[in-house]
């Protein structure tokens, strides 16, 4: 957390009230994050934000005068409040804007980032080699098959890994296995074009469906308004310690690459 859906959703936020605002100051309060935050950022005052986008679960801030990098890490959010309000215990990052408003980022284990680059931030050494998007029709059931035909790691741990598919983090694998019927166990080489069709089908349907709901807020994450996302009331095995909806019988959760994997196993196969 947060995943895709929740940085998809942090993005469309900021759009409306970002774009075209001119940046007056700068406070980095922590500048110790996942990186240190670069001295380079504060040469953006002054800037004007001419745009902003998503790259998996970074968000890209392009200005007159350079770029910013951000990333939410484990537990960061974006707020956008008036400049005068005062912040809360973990923000660590306030930019205030000409029109009296600011965005603060908040971030309790300080997992995020912030970086600055002068060029395209798409060519950043973080950014260019990861996969295609999920929602686009580069991702498809005959690239997916491509990707699984020679790997015997379980197929969980292939659609959560950035080089095969962006933005698909643990809550939102757990959810796209279950839709199409797969043991997240599997072997990425053992299944069939049909059922890796199913689980395209279930990726993208999954993600715009939390998108749609503003995510999904298990701990920290807000959306830029300060209201949680709803996915969360949707959620079918991921974090379930009753009963799949399904066929009623126990939900179970295993350890997969450190992380917890629910599913159910008459379900799936």
């Amino acid at each position: 957390m947060p995943e895709l859906p929740e940085v998809e959703t942090t993005l469309r936020g900021l759009q409306p009230h970002l774009i075209n605002r001119t940046i007056t100051s700068i406070q980095i309060k922590q500048p110790k994050l996942r990186w240190p935050v670069p001295a380079e950022i504060l040469t953006l005052q002054q800037a004007t934000i001419n745009s902003l986008s998503r790259r998996a679960k970074y968000i890209l801030m392009y200005t007159d005068q350079g770029n910013m990098i951000w990333h939410l890490g484990m537990s960061g959010s974006m707020r956008l409040l008036a400049d005068q309000q005062p912040g809360s215990k973990h923000e660590h990052i306030k930019i205030t804007l000409h029109d009296g408003f600011s965005l603060r980022y908040i971030d309790p284990r300080r997992f995020g980032a912030l970086l600055y680059t002068d060029s395209d931030p798409l060519c950043h050494k973080l950014i260019c080699d990861l996969g295609p998007e999920p929602l686009t029709e580069e991702f498809n059931t005959e690239y997916l098959q491509q990707k699984c035909a020679t790997r015997s790691s379980p197929i969980k741990t292939l659609i959560m890994d950035s080089h095969t598919v962006v933005g698909i983090g643990n809550i939102y694998a757990c959810e796209s296995l279950f839709l199409s019927g797969i043991n997240p166990r599997t072997k990425a080489c053992k299944i069939s074009f049909h059922r890796l069709e199913k689980l395209v089908n279930s990726i993208k349907s999954v993600l715009q469906q939390a998108i749609q709901l503003g995510g999904t807020t298990l701990q920290d994450f807000t959306q830029t308004d300060g209201q949680p996302g709803y996915f969360a009331q949707k959620l079918n095995v991921y974090g379930n310690k009753t009963a799949c909806p399904n066929c009623g019988k126990p939900v179970s959760r295993i350890i997969q690459a450190q992380r917890s994997t629910f599913y159910c196993t008459s379900c799936q196969k």
